[in-house]
């Protein structure tokens, strides 16, 4: 009896001593309170409490296109009936340039005055020319009408003839001349002479360079200003020689102004050009959509994609995706109650990424009303 004694007592107190721990343990883990995420293998529980305060989501999978782009880089352009260089047809001293860049203005209208005494010069010309016309001109049909009755020589009549045409063509001259100055020939033969040029805006537009400033000589080979029409605007890509048997005309761009911001925009390829410069490129014009409301600036750069395929697979946002070790996963829903979800993770291969979408290429591993949660890269990688 004592024996039995002995060996009970330690036993029964080892016994109430692992008990107490067992207690302890359990009793610690009860009162943290925390709804943690619990796993066992590939089975991941979350609290519903735990799911609504990390704002989790759940997404399905989604029919989204994949294009196969052309990555390029151009810039914002218009065609060249857009775009006037504004000079003088002579040269002189800018006496009234009003005007000042970003300014718009309409075909016609007043750009600025010349003034040079030359133009003066050409006038008093015009209309001594004018007098000697008129008086060669009567000869000249005086002397025909003598010469078809027989009455002057043939010699006499070249003559008047010869005079009058020569006359003639430097009296067509001088008109032309100060039609180009914007001078009315007929305001001259009216005595109104002027040593003013005013020149007019050749096109509708912005003005986008002024180089003068009253008093400024300019010849005519320098250039006053700059008017660009941007209702034609288009884009002018650069197109590498490896890609370009890949470029058709009506195909999808979609392009950005990344010093500007991150919108995208859209239009399509016009025309493709039939020579490669000295960097191996091709310049292609894409045409923009014209229902796009926009302030782009000729010259700015853009980035853009040429879309040359499209094909349609099953997709979930970025976020539903976790990268392990070279590995990418998901966690689909398995079950949900009033207190718990129940995720499943599932090692999947995916595709292409576009648009915040990533394909998934074994995606006949789920059923077609499968849900999956955004955001679980936590949950997955605590497990790894």
């Amino acid at each position: 009896m004592n024996y039995s004694i002995k060996y009970t007592i330690p036993i029964l107190i080892t016994f109430l001593i692992l008990s107490c721990g067992k207690s302890d343990k359990v009793t610690n883990n009860e009162s943290s309170g925390r709804n943690e995420a619990t796993s066992n293998n590939n089975l991941i529980v979350i609290s519903k409490a735990q799911f609504q305060s990390e704002n989790m989501n759940l997404a399905s999978l989604e029919n989204i296109s994949f294009p196969t782009l052309i990555k390029t880089t151009g810039v914002i352009d218009v065609p060249p009936i857009s775009k006037a260089v504004i000079s003088a047809k002579m040269g002189g001293y800018i006496k009234n340039s009003p005007l000042l860049i970003g300014d718009k203005v309409k075909k016609g209208q007043v750009l600025v005055t010349v003034e040079n005494l030359e133009f003066i010069e050409i006038q008093q010309e015009y209309l001594e020319i004018s007098e000697q016309l008129t008086y060669l001109k009567s000869e000249y049909e005086r002397q025909k009408e003598l010469y078809d009755e027989k009455i002057s020589s043939k010699k006499s009549f070249l003559k008047a003839e010869s005079e009058f045409k020569k006359i003639k063509a430097m009296h067509n001259g001088l008109h032309k001349k100060l039609k180009t100055l914007n001078i009315n020939p007929a305001s001259v033969e009216n005595g109104n002479l002027t040593s003013f040029s005013t020149i007019y805006a050749p096109i509708s537009g912005s003005v986008t360079h002024v180089n003068v400033s009253t008093g400024t000589y300019v010849s005519p080979a320098d250039k006053i200003m700059e008017i660009v029409n941007t209702d034609h605007i288009h884009l002018e890509l650069k197109v590498f020689e490896k890609d370009i048997l890949k470029i058709k005309e009506g195909q999808k761009v979609i392009f950005r102004i990344p010093e500007s911001s991150n919108k995208s925009y859209e239009g399509d390829i016009h025309l493709i050009g039939k020579s490669i410069d000295s960097d191996r490129v091709i310049n292609v014009h894409a045409h923009i959509d014209h229902n796009i409301k926009h302030n782009f600036i000729v010259g700015m750069f853009v980035e853009s994609d040429i879309i040359i395929d499209d094909k349609t697979s099953k997709a979930l946002p970025e976020n539903a995706f976790v990268d392990v070790n070279n590995k990418n996963y998901v966690l689909v829903l398995k079950t949900k109650d009033n207190d718990n979800y129940t995720f499943i993770k599932e090692e999947v291969i995916v595709g292409n990424t576009y648009n915040g979408f990533t394909e998934i290429k074994d995606n006949s591993i789920f059923k077609i009303d499968s849900q999956f949660l955004l955001g679980g890269y936590q949950l997955i990688s605590e497990e790894e």
